[in-house]
C-alpha cells in the first residue's frame, strides 16, 4: 500500500465539510453521460470483460514479426501509456512521437527498425493535428521503405467507435488500417490510463493477462477506497487537504519531486493531469531527483521563495544512500516549505494501479474543494471544471487560422 504523509501542515481551517461535498459531487455524477467520469468503475469493469479481446488483438498485430511499438499520440493519448510502461520497466521496445517539427520526425523514424516496428495511432476524434501529421508521415515513410502502398497491417488505431465523430475511424473502415480498438466515451484523455491503447501496449510488450487483470481489480479497489468521505481513511483527501491548505496560505506553485528514473513518464502525465484540471488555481511542475536538486534546490531553498510547496514521491527501499538522500532532502525542504510525501511499497501492477487512482482523486478533490471554498459549485447537469479543458481549444483555433492562410 502506498503511504501518504503530511510532513509539515499548513495553517488549519475547516476542511472536512468541503471534503464530504467533493466526494458527494463525484459520486452523484459517476456513470452519467457527459460527465467524463467513466474512468471510475465503468472503464475498469469494461476492460476486465475485454481482456481476452485486447490480448488477442495485440498478438494478432505482432504476428510473430513486430518487436517494437511506435505510438503516435499527444497529451493523454501518449502520457498515460508512457507513464505506466516506464513504471513497469516495459519501455525498451516502445517509442513515442508527438511533434510536427520535420527534424524531430526524421530523427524519430531513423531510429526505428521499420521491418520490426508496428505503429499505434491514438486519437479519439481522429483530427488531432499532431497525431494526423504523425500518421501521414509514418505512412509515407513506410511506403517508401517497403515500396508498397498497402501499409494497413503495420498500423493499429485507437479512436472513437463512431465514424461520424472520428476521421480515424473512417480510415479504419476504408481498410487503410486493419486493426483497431476504442477510445471510450466520457473518460477524458488524462484519466484514460486503462483505456484500450494502454492495455494493448502492455500486452504487446509482454504483460500477462493475469497481471493486467490484477491491475484493473486493484484500480477498482482503490477507487472504492478513495470515494470514502472520511478524510482520515482516504489518502486522496489527505493530499487534497495538503494542497488546499498550502494554497490558502499563499502557496501557488506545487512541485512534485519524483526520485527514480522509472518516474520520467509519470512526471509528464502528472503535469498534464494537474495543470489541465486545476488550471491557474495551482501551478504544478514535476521533476526527477536527485538530478533536479542540482538545478532547482538553489531556488527552492532561497529565503525569498515563499510561494512554493512540495510533494516527494519514491519507492520504499533498504538502500542506505537512497534513504539518506530522502531524509536529508525532506528535512531541508520541510524546514522552509509545506511538504508531503508518498512512499510506494513497490512498483507492482497492483501498487501502480492504486497510485494512479490516488493521483486521479487527489486532483479532482483539490479542484472541487478550492472552488467550493469560494462558493463555486457546478450544476449537476454540467461536467465538473476539473475534467474539462476548454482553454486548450484557444490555441488550436489560432493554429487552424494560420493553416488556412
Amino acid at each position: 500500500m502506498n503511504c501518504v504523509e503530511l510532513v509539515k501542515k499548513c495553517s488549519s481551517e475547516q476542511f472536512d465539510e468541503f471534503a464530504k461535498t467533493a466526494v458527494k459531487e463525484v459520486k452523484s455524477r459517476m456513470g452519467k453521460q457527459g460527465q467524463f467520469l467513466n474512468w471510475i468503475e465503468v472503464l475498469p469493469n469494461n476492460q476486465i470483460k475485454n481482456l481476452d479481446m485486447l490480448y488477442d488483438m495485440a498478438q494478432s498485430a505482432k504476428c510473430n514479426k513486430y518487436t517494437d511499438l511506435a505510438i503516435l499520440g499527444i497529451g493523454g493519448s501518449r502520457h498515460t501509456t508512457e507513464n505506466i510502461t516506464k513504471l513497469l520497466g516495459l519501455d525498451e521496445h516502445v517509442h513515442f512521437f508527438s511533434s510536427v517539427e520535420p527534424l524531430s520526425f526524421e530523427r524519430f523514424i531513423n531510429r526505428l527498425n521499420l521491418d520490426k516496428t508496428l505503429f499505434l495511432v491514438v486519437s479519439k476524434s481522429g483530427t488531432t493535428l499532431e497525431t494526423t501529421i504523425g500518421y501521414q508521415k509514418a505512412k509515407e515513410a513506410l511506403e517508401k521503405y517497403t515500396k508498397n502502398q498497402d501499409t494497413s497491417s503495420q498500423f493499429v488505431a485507437m479512436t472513437d467507435k463512431n465514424a461520424e465523430k472520428s476521421a480515424l475511424r473512417r480510415i479504419v473502415e476504408s481498410g487503410e488500417i486493419k486493426l483497431s480498438g476504442y477510445v471510450h466515451d466520457d473518460v477524458g484523455g488524462r484519466f484514460s490510463i486503462f483505456d484500450d491503447a494502454t492495455l494493448f501496449t502492455l500486452f504487446f510488450l509482454g504483460a500477462s493477462k493475469n497481471d493486467v487483470l490484477d491491475m484493473l481489480k486493484a484500480s477498482l479497489d482503490a477507487q472504492s477506497e478513495f470515494l470514502n468521505e472520511n478524510r482520515e481513511e482516504n489518502e486522496a483527501l489527505k493530499l487534497a487537504y495538503f494542497n488546499v491548505k498550502a494554497k490558502n496560505s499563499g502557496k501557488n506553485k506545487h512541485f512534485v519531486e519524483y526520485f527514480g528514473d522509472e518516474f520520467f513518464g509519470t512526471t509528464l502525465w502528472e503535469k498534464q493531469l494537474k495543470n489541465e484540471s486545476l488550471k491557474a488555481r495551482i501551478s504544478t511542475d514535476t521533476n526527477v531527483g536527485p538530478g533536479y536538486l542540482h538545478y532547482n534546490a538553489e531556488a527552492d531553498l532561497d529565503v525569498n521563495n515563499t510561494d512554493s510547496f512540495f510533494t516527494f514521491v519514491y519507492t520504499k527501499t533498504s538502500d542506505k544512500v537512497m534513504n539518506a538522500v530522502m531524509e536529508g532532502v525532506i528535512s531541508a525542504y520541510s524546514a522552509q516549505h509545506p511538504v508531503s510525501k508518498i512512499v510506494l511499497d513497490d512498483l507492482s501492477y497492483k501498487s501502480i494501479a492504486r497510485f494512479i487512482e490516488l493521483k486521479h482523486f487527489e486532483t479532482l478533490y483539490t479542484g472541487i474543494i478550492l472552488r467550493a471554498q469560494k462558493g463555486d459549485y457546478t450544476p449537476s447537469d454540467i461536467a465538473l471544471d476539473e475534467v474539462l479543458q476548454p482553454n486548450v481549444e484557444k490555441y488550436k483555433k489560432e493554429v487552424k487560422k494560420a493553416l488556412n492562410k
